[in-house]
Formats: structure tokens, sequence, C-alpha cells
């Protein structure tokens, strides 16, 4: 492995002429590779497996190592198989198809059940603006609406005795998102009893669900500081914005079973990766709950 390893270095420092601190740069990088692979009992770089490196790459995001940082050790692997390559070594290189970590997600917060239990509770339901703002949390958290498409929602799009609601997303995008019973029950005492002295009996000209109270069309502004007022309210430290019960949708969704598919049709993304990185805040979920009650951790 030594061998190898030495014989890289000297192709870059004398073949290739490059700097002492892209050298140096290298030299560290791969030094934390090799120390990497003999933890796990490798002791030859040319059996070295793609998983071996996606394993490595993951050690240094869970020790905190920055994206940009994490790029470079990839980078100076690159070159190292590279090398191996053309040298004759092995005849293809491991590090293929692997994303930058530049290009890593970052795992978005999310509340528990429990937390978004405590703000759901918290408008006063006797009141005609807590029952409205009570059916607007509702319907974001049953929906995973984007705060953009809960204040467009209109009357029409709206079926409660079917259970459902029709949004428009990015790119003007129609899909069908069911609502659910707690929902539903929401949205239908808001309309009975709330709305109507919302407009303040004027002639209902207005086409969307929720309005403010002067009977206008909910901004986004205003619904965040509403957000805001319920998020103080329910002594939460977590950063309460409409995009968190959004992440609590799908994570919440995934971690009850859901499949990725149906959990990426309801938030409407065009690509199924983007759905895919509340898997990852489901795993961590689970890791933590085996970490802190299985009794051999």
């Amino acid at each position: 492995m030594q061998k190898h390893f030495d014989q890289f270095l000297n192709f870059v420092q004398v073949e290739k002429g490059l700097a002492k601190n892209t050298i140096t740069s290298y030299g560290r990088d791969l030094i934390k590779f090799i120390n990497s692979l003999k933890k796990k009992g490798i002791n030859d770089l040319t059996t070295v497996s793609r998983l071996d490196i996606m394993s490595f790459l993951l050690e240094l995001k869970e020790a905190g190592l920055s994206p940009k940082s994490s790029s470079r050790n990839l980078a100076s692997l690159k070159a190292f198989y590279r090398f191996m390559v053309n040298e004759g070594y092995l005849e293809k290189t491991p590090v293929v198809n692997i994303e930058s970590p530049r290009a890593w997600k970052k795992i978005p917060d999310t509340l528990t059940l429990a937390e978004l239990e405590t703000i759901l509770e918290k408008p006063d339901t006797n009141t005609t603006l807590g029952l409205r703002d009570a059916a607007m949390l509702e319907l974001l958290y049953a929906t995973g609406l984007r705060v953009s498409e809960l204040i467009s929602v209109t009357l029409n799009s709206v079926n409660l005795e079917g259970g459902y609601l029709t949004t428009l997303g990015k790119g003007a995008k129609e899909r069908i998102v069911p609502l659910g019973i707690s929902a539903a029950i929401r949205v239908k005492e808001y309309l009975e009893l709330s709305r109507k002295k919302l407009l303040k009996n004027i002639i209902d000209t207005n086409e969307y669900l929720f309005v403010n109270s002067f009977g206008k069309k909910m901004t986004r502004q205003g619904f965040w500081k509403i957000l805001k007022k319920y998020g103080g309210l329910s002594g939460i430290k977590k950063r309460i914005s409409p995009h968190i019960f959004r992440h609590s949708f799908a994570t919440h969704l995934l971690q009850g079973g859901a499949d990725l598919r149906s959990v990426q049709i309801m938030l409407g993304h065009a690509d199924i990766s983007t759905t895919q990185i509340y898997t990852q805040v489901a795993k961590e979920r689970l890791k933590a709950i085996h970490a802190k009650f299985h009794p051999r951790p």
C-alpha cells in the first residue's frame, strides 16, 4: 500500500511538477484514506471498491468535515486512482459516478409529532381568527404544501367530501393532494363559522380559501407572522417556518411506511432525488432510537 502511495507522490512532484502545497494536500488526504482502510482491515489499495470510497466520504461527513474539504479529498482519490490505472496497477478506477460532496444536501430540520401537536393546539378556536389559523396550520401539515401554494388555495380547489385538494406547484403543474380528516374538519369549521365574518358581510368576490382580517387574500408575510406567533407560544426552540411543516409532512409519511414515489407526487417534486433527502431524516431518526434504546449500542 505504501509503495503505490509513494510512487504517486513522486509522480505528481517530478513528472507533473505540481506545487508543494498541492502535493502536501494529496499526501494528507491519502494518509487519511489509508488509515480509514486499515481500520477496516483493508491493506491492499488495489482491492478497494466503490463502496469503500463512499464509506470513507461518509466518515468525513460524520466527522464534520465541510463539503468543500470532502470534495478535495475526493479529488485527491480520483487523481491517485487515475495514476493507478495509467500505470497498469488497475484496470479501472473505483472512483466512478460518485457525487461530489459539494452537492450534498443538508438534511432538513423537522418537528416531532409531539412538537407539531403542540403548535396545532395553540390557536384559540373559539375566536374567528383562531379558527382560521387552526385551519391553515392543519392544512399545511396535512398536505405538505409550500406557503405560496397554501395561500393560493381557492374555494373551488378544495373537495372536503372527497378529502382532497388540487394545487398548482412549480412550473404551474397541477397535482392532487389528500387532506386528511382532521384538516377537513378544521377547514369546514372555518368556512362555516369564520370566513364570512372575516369578509365582513360584503359580497364575496374573493376566490381564495384563506383571507386576512380585511377580507383580502392571505399574504406570505401575513402567514409568516401567524406562524411565528404560534411558534413562540409553543416554546419550541427550533426555527418554525412553513417549510419545516413540509419537511415534517414528508418525513412522518416515510417513517409511517409510505413509499417514496407517493411522497414525491404529494410534494410535487419533479425529480425523485429531491424527495430522497427525507429518507435520510428517517434513517437518522431510526439510528437515534436504536442507539438510545438498544441494550447493546
